[in-house]
C-alpha cells in the first residue's frame, strides 16, 4: 500500500493551528489595492479561520506532514 502524500497546494494555503483550528489568508489582498477602502484592507490583513466539514478535508489533506 503506497504512502499517503501531503497536498502540497494545501500546505501553500493553509496552516493548522496548535488546537486544530485551520487558518488561511483573505483573498483581495494581492494586487488592485489602491482603489479598495482602507477599511477594507485593515479587515482583510487577519487570517481566517475554517470551521466544520470543510476544515476536516483541509486536514485529512495535509495530515502526512503533521
Amino acid at each position: 500500500m503506497p504512502k499517503q502524500k501531503t497536498h502540497k497546494g494545501m500546505k501553500k494555503r493553509f496552516k493548522v493551528t496548535a488546537t486544530g483550528k485551520v487558518t488561511h489568508r483573505n483573498a483581495s489582498r494581492g494586487h488592485k489595492l489602491s482603489h479598495k477602502s482602507p477599511k477594507r484592507k485593515r479587515h482583510l490583513r487577519k487570517d481566517n479561520m475554517i470551521v466544520g466539514a470543510e476544515a476536516k478535508h483541509i486536514v485529512a489533506a495535509l495530515a502526512p506532514g503533521l
